[in-house]
């Protein structure tokens, strides 16, 4: 499907997976995708669904927007590193407000489960959850896979360390020991600590693994967190 972004005049086509064997209401899952999406010129080349699929399977429907400079709509960005200039600050804003503008659109459907709704970022999309999260309240629960604060300078108003103790729902960080792009001691637990979510609420599990943890395990750690925090299905 396609919907009008809040910029521009421009349109997101997004694709909505859902189970096949569960009835509705499903509850919604948006996936925010890692750096990769930027280099890719077309979304039937989605590199994702491997993690993506055992959300959908678990009998909930999963998301997955076209993010401005992803895909069909690339438009000159090619890292995801952040930097000072407008540029990136703007670009932040917009990827925000695909977020935001995805949510609009769940919220007209019927066969979804407004009330119980989560952001599952990747990598580059794990970094900029918390900000994500801090700017919309519709979000129920966050998670993020490969994360961590990023070490390059950006404009207060698009650097997730500002808004990450204004995140107040539900966190799971999954990371791996020995991530390169993002250390444990210098990036994953200094954002953990800042998030502002209840102690109770938020939970870090660190893999013996590089930046991605082994599919198995970090896909029963999500399943159990969605289980939880959004209550289980089928």
């Amino acid at each position: 499907m396609s919907f009008t972004a809040a910029y521009g005049g421009e349109r997101i086509v997004a694709y909505l997976f859902t189970p096949r064997s569960i009835p509705p209401p499903y509850q919604p899952v948006i996936f925010f995708p890692g750096s990769n999406a930027i280099l890719l010129r077309s979304s039937e080349e989605l590199d994702y669904l491997w993690i993506m699929s055992a959300v959908v399977r678990s009998g909930r429907a999963l998301l997955l927007p076209v993010y401005k400079s992803t895909y069909e709509r690339g438009d000159g960005v090619t890292s995801d590193v952040p930097n000072r200039s407008a540029s990136y600050r703007d670009h932040v804003m917009m990827w925000a407000k695909d977020v935001r503008r995805s949510i609009d659109y769940l919220d007209t459907r019927g066969d979804l489960d407004h009330g119980h709704l989560a952001l599952y970022g990747f990598s580059w999309g794990a970094a900029l959850a918390p900000l994500l999260l801090a700017v919309e309240p519709r979000i129920n629960v966050g998670i993020m896979l490969g994360g961590g604060l990023c070490m390059q300078d950006s404009m207060p108003e698009a650097d997730p360390f500002n808004f990450a103790p204004l995140v107040r729902q539900p966190m799971l960080m999954l990371n791996g020991r020995y991530d390169f792009f993002f250390p444990v001691d210098t990036s994953q637990r200094p954002l953990f600590d800042r998030l502002g979510s209840a102690p109770a609420d938020k939970r870090h599990v660190v893999f013996d693994a590089g930046h991605l943890p082994p599919n198995d395990l970090f896909t029963k750690e999500v399943l159990d967190w969605l289980d939880r925090h959004l209550g289980p299905v089928g």
